[in-house]
């Protein structure tokens, strides 16, 4: 008959082993290959712009939304934080949270009398989204040009800059990256 550690030292081994395998040794495999091909990405798409005063600071992600309110700035979706948006589209909360914001936009835009996208009032699944559709922009326009003392072309402009297109040329939607576009609004340089 085995003795109890003599029974147990082949689940220790295993264990040892599995967390060699998949604690360190994979770990470090996706980790190499992240930095090796997609360096940025892996390092978190931070956005560094220079300083007036010199020097430079980091100022957010190109992939995760940024949360502008003011009216001088192009909004993105509605930003969760960390935690999903999955409410159901049915549901109250989910009511309650769509008219609180439309309410918001008619305050910061009492002018613009087109429909409101989707976009401005619903939050995506992952709650951080830093891109938004063409027209979603295209619909600030006014807003932001009247805010900022700048013409309708210009902050088209911008916008134009900071659009992706489609994957292949076919798939998707062209879309637009909020933060890119409320930082050359600002006239911040950006570096990286």
């Amino acid at each position: 008959m085995k003795t109890f550690k003599a029974a147990l030292m082949p689940g220790f081994k295993m264990l040892m082993v599995m967390t060699v395998i998949c604690g360190f040794a994979y770990t470090l495999l996706v980790t190499g290959i992240a930095q090796l091909f997609f360096p940025e990405e892996a390092n978190g798409s931070i956005v560094t712009v220079a300083l007036a005063e010199g020097g430079e600071k980091q100022i957010g992600s190109k992939l995760i939304g940024q949360g502008f309110t003011e009216p001088k700035y192009l909004l993105g979706r509605p930003n969760t934080g960390a935690s999903a948006s999955q409410l159901s589209p049915v549901s109250s909360e989910q009511k309650e949270l769509v008219l609180e914001r439309i309410a918001n936009l008619e305050k910061i835009d009492p002018m613009n009398k087109a429909e409101i996208p989707m976009e401005l009032v619903t939050a995506s699944g992952s709650g951080v989204d830093p891109e938004i559709s063409l027209a979603t922009a295209l619909y600030q326009v006014d807003r932001i040009a009247n805010e900022r003392g700048i013409s309708e072309k210009e902050v088209e402009k911008v916008i134009k800059n900071n659009t992706i297109g489609t994957i292949f040329g076919k798939i998707g939607e062209p879309r637009v990256n909020v933060l890119g576009v409320n930082m050359q609004l600002d006239g911040l340089k950006i570096i990286k």
